[in-house]
């Protein structure tokens, strides 16, 4: 493998690109400055690569930039990126070690939307949830999960903007209970769904945040209260935590 770019042109073409992205316009001595090459090598790259269009001269400060056509590039991308294609491979792997079901949702609003459900074959008992329903945020592991990486005006309004019942004798119906919970899961790293959706059932969750690192998609085990003793738990939050390290570092 090589450990240095046999393309020396390229190198210095990616390293402008790479340096206007952190520093933004900045004059040709201010460039030279950063990239510790001589004004000419770099002014010919400038050239090329404002032929080519992806950098751009300001007409009145004659500073350098960077063009739109990198984002769009980058959308392209995105566009084409799906991410259950990211993440299925680790759902399928955390079902398989836990031997429960794996939940994995998007955020909508006030809600969580089911997009992904691997059922666990190791066991009798069968999860009722399906792919395409909603569950709300405010009385869920995965929206708790969510809701933990919100800032507290987010997290207010939130709460203000659902239709807060208590489903269970669980359900969490007050604000002050609710934020009590969220600072539990930003000091543990996960959620807990105890018994709050549905009675019967208790969820560990976890969130995953999009490309732009916003809190957007969150993924649980799931498992009726007899498989889900607090020791249990605590083995399968740490499984769960390993597996999130795992996607967050294929998705940077």
């Amino acid at each position: 493998m090589e450990t240095k770019n046999p393309i020396q042109v390229a190198d210095r073409l990616f390293l402008i690109l790479e340096t206007l992205a952190e520093t933004g316009p900045v004059t040709l001595a201010e460039l030279c400055s950063h990239l510790d090459l001589n004004k000419s090598t770099v002014h010919r790259l400038l050239c090329s690569l404002i032929y080519m269009g992806y950098v751009k001269q300001e007409g009145e400060t004659g500073k350098y930039s960077l063009s739109f056509k990198l984002l769009a590039l980058s959308n392209k991308l995105l566009a084409r990126m799906d991410i259950l294609d990211t993440v299925r491979p680790y759902l399928k792997k955390l079902s398989r070690l836990t031997g429960e079901t794996v939940h994995f949702v998007q955020r909508e609003h006030t809600d969580a939307v089911y997009i992904y459900k691997e059922e666990s074959y190791q066991n009798s008992i069968r999860m009722v949830s399906k792919v395409g329903s909603r569950i709300p945020l405010y009385c869920s592991g995965v929206g708790k999960a969510i809701a933990a990486d919100l800032d507290e005006a987010q997290i207010k309004a939130l709460w203000e903007n659902s239709s807060i019942q208590k489903l269970t004798p669980h359900t969490i119906t007050d604000y002050a209970q609710f934020l009590k919970k969220i600072e539990e899961v930003r000091k543990k790293g996960y959620a807990l769904d105890d018994e709050e959706n549905e009675l019967g059932v208790r969820c560990i969750a976890v969130s995953i945040p999009d490309y732009r690192n916003k809190p957007k998609y969150a993924f649980s085990i799931s498992a009726p209260v007899v498989r889900m003793s607090d020791s249990r738990i605590q083995e399968l939050s740490k499984i769960a935590l390993e597996i999130k390290s795992e996607i967050c570092s294929t998705m940077k």
